[in-house]
């Protein structure tokens, strides 16, 4: 029976690098694979979802605006999973479409992305996905100091960690870096001690 899957793990965790591992398993199966991307996330091209370790795939990209229940239906195949990366920019009616048609047409849909933002908030297509999603999994990433990372810091040029601004702020490696909670807290406090207010 097909199920709704969420996939989430902090910046560096290799997120698109298994959303695409996972596409070439299903083709290697000759199982046609629906690749989609919010439109909002362009840092590698329109189309293109590319991960840290090089691996790269043309993907369709799905304005926010974008009934993706609509998308499937005129345009799948036989047989087609739907993969789905940086989840977490999907609003939560997309959320509610990508579940009915893993209702109506018994496809796994698998979604992959970030759960919280930079200050440890919900996105809103994560929270959905976390209420409704038949499969909840976590990708591990490691924090510096060895633990296990669980927030997505922002940093601004100078390297600070930034505590305020936009939830969406589009970046990789030059903007973020994935921290324990307690490493966050102690630069936070660090940064207040030096009169660092971001």
């Amino acid at each position: 029976m097909a199920k709704l899957y969420f996939k989430f793990g902090a910046m560096g965790c290799s997120k698109t690098a298994q959303a695409l591992i996972t596409k070439f398993n299903y083709e290697e199966r000759d199982m046609s694979v629906m690749l989609l991307k919010p439109s909002i996330d362009t840092r590698d091209g329109a189309t293109v979802l590319k991960s840290r370790i090089g691996l790269e795939a043309e993907a369709i990209a799905m304005p926010s605006d974008a009934d993706i229940y609509a998308y499937y239906s005129e345009n799948h195949l036989p047989g087609q999973v739907v993969i789905v990366d940086e989840c977490q920019f999907l609003t939560p009616e997309q959320v509610d479409q990508l579940s009915q048609i893993v209702i109506d047409y018994d496809v796994p849909v698998l979604c992959f992305g970030l759960s919280t933002d930079f200050l440890t908030h919900l996105f809103p297509g994560s929270r959905r996905l976390f209420e409704i999603a038949e499969s909840v999994a976590e990708i591990k990433s490691v924090c510096k100091c060895g633990k296990k990372a669980t927030v997505n810091a922002r940093m601004d040029d100078e390297g600070h960690i930034l505590f305020s601004g936009d939830q969406v702020c589009l970046g990789g490696n030059d903007r973020y870096m994935a921290m324990c909670r307690k490493c966050w807290l102690k630069r936070k406090k660090e940064q207040e001690a030096a009169g660092i207010f971001t």
